[in-house]
């Protein structure tokens, strides 16, 4: 069990992470409680070209900021004033990429993410989004811009890899104003997780 370096994040390669963080256990320590998942889908955007990103045209507000730090931080944005999301950031300082992690298969603490998470455990929709995944980790707005070096959240590498036949790719979902980069098969997700969305 190896905790993930900053030097990981900072590959600028970010649709190989998106695929090689699928396997990956992501923790969190919010009020004293840990939990955790094993990371089954994720998305990649990749800066300033992507018309999907935040960051797309080299776009900077005090929302995006996090973005635009060295790779290995957190970025937690509301969606629709509802849900928040959790991307880690990528690459180098002023290369605004990230990836989003659109679902866990839950493995630590699942009692605490089940007060947070008013589902059955063993139910896709505990923890197979975005949002769900998010809020099962107890993760808001107070992680936007944390290190994933440190004691609130990080990723450990527990020796779980997938071989290219176990990993679906796909479109990415809700982006469809993207054009055509809406279109583009940027989600990674395990074919036979009941916590990642198929196809």
């Amino acid at each position: 069990m190896v905790k993930l370096p900053q030097s990981y994040y900072t590959n600028t390669n970010t649709i190989f992470l998106a695929e090689d963080l699928l396997g990956k256990v992501l923790y969190t320590q919010k009020d004293g409680l840990v939990t955790a998942g094993r990371i089954v889908e994720t998305e990649a955007y990749f800066g300033i070209m992507d018309k999907a990103s935040h960051a797309f045209n080299g776009k900077r507000t005090s929302r995006t900021e996090p973005m635009y730090k060295d790779g290995g931080v957190a970025y937690v944005y509301l969606c629709y004033g509802i849900h928040h999301l959790l991307n880690i950031v990528t690459s180098g300082a002023d290369d605004p990429q990230c990836v989003l992690i659109r679902g866990i298969e839950p493995l630590v603490g699942i009692d605490v993410m089940a007060l947070r998470r008013p589902v059955r455990p063993e139910k896709p929709s505990f923890s197979n989004g975005p949002g769900s995944t998010a809020k099962a980790l107890g993760i808001d707005a107070s992680f936007n811009g944390v290190l994933l070096t440190g004691d609130s959240i990080w990723v450990e590498d527990q020796g779980i890899k997938y071989s290219s036949a176990q990993i679906g790719k796909a479109a990415r979902i809700g982006i469809a104003y993207a054009q055509e980069h809406a279109v583009l098969p940027l989600r990674f997700f395990v074919k036979d997780s009941r916590y990642a969305r198929k196809g």
